[in-house]
């Protein structure tokens, strides 16, 4: 079973909330239904010249934040680290730059299954030393969620879900498998990369999204790079099928529950992710 190339999106560059130097880039641009299990991608570029604070603490509820820093720090974390932070019943987080910075950062918005929505919440931190990684035949794979390759990431999650930082060579062709039942896209950072069979051209700042066949067995990815080389990141995930509703920081199954949070949040219920127990912090 062969993937194909379905839709190809070029997102585009928005002023973020952070001030000047900040360039958001909204990456999954079609309807979560079609997207589900991934709510949102935000690729954040900033390029932060004073040492004016920007930020600050907020809340989030009902679903999981995927960060995967690109390059530059952000907190304790460096270019190439992974965090999975499992908002689930109501955590406080705080996400605040107080220096001039560089950094990219991808932070995945990832529905948790609907029995797992109001989970206790957790924080999952990788480090880069300790990612999975690959170097073969001008293959080179960075794996921070799931199993790819021959390889398979610690990190816990509810919803079964790989995301890898794929860089291949000038020219380089592989097939990789992926799960035929798992919702795939592909977002090219640099380069160009060929798509299945039919060899379609995913460039530089577009996404791509597979078909889906449904299946729950192995499916091929093949893939070529193009003259200059390609590194994507790839994120593929099983499809809860239940319906969402969104309303701010907050993911709930029906308007109900984004009231009680927000009651729950003006009421100081929501405790800090930094004062979570040991039990729900996991360093790989």
């Amino acid at each position: 079973m062969i993937r194909k190339l379905t839709k190809i999106h070029t997102p585009p560059g928005e002023p973020g909330f952070l001030g000047p130097g900040h360039t958001a880039r909204p990456v999954i641009q079609i309807p979560f239904s079609e997207s589900d299990p991934f709510i949102m991608l935000m690729d954040d570029i900033l390029d932060k010249k004073d040492e004016e604070p920007v930020g600050g603490p907020h809340p989030h509820a009902g679903f999981e934040t995927v960060s995967l820093l690109l390059e530059g720090e952000m907190g304790e974390m460096k270019g190439g680290d992974f965090q999975i932070m499992t908002a689930g019943s109501g955590i406080v987080h705080t996400e605040t730059i107080d220096k001039k910075a560089r950094m990219r950062l991808l932070q995945l918005w990832l529905n948790l299954p609907k029995k797992d929505r109001w989970a206790m919440p957790r924080v999952q931190d990788l480090p880069f030393e300790h990612v999975p990684k690959l170097s073969q035949n001008g293959v080179h794979i960075k794996l921070y969620s799931g199993s790819l390759a021959g390889m398979t990431s610690p990190i816990k999650n509810y919803v079964p879900m790989i995301v890898a930082d794929i860089s291949f060579e000038p020219g380089v062709a592989t097939v990789q498998k992926i799960p035929a039942n798992y919702n795939t896209f592909l977002y090219v950072l640099n380069g160009s990369v060929e798509v299945g069979d039919e060899g379609r051209l995913l460039k530089q700042d577009q996404v791509g999204w597979l078909d889906l066949p449904g299946n729950a067995v192995p499916s091929e990815l093949r893939l070529r790079a193009g003259e200059e080389g390609v590194r994507f990141v790839l994120y593929a995930g099983q499809p809860q099928g239940d319906p969402i509703v969104s309303y701010g920081p907050f993911i709930g199954d029906s308007s109900e529950d984004i009231k009680r949070l927000y009651q729950d949040y003006r009421q100081g219920k929501m405790g800090h992710i930094a004062d979570v127990g040991e039990g729900q912090r996991f360093l790989w």
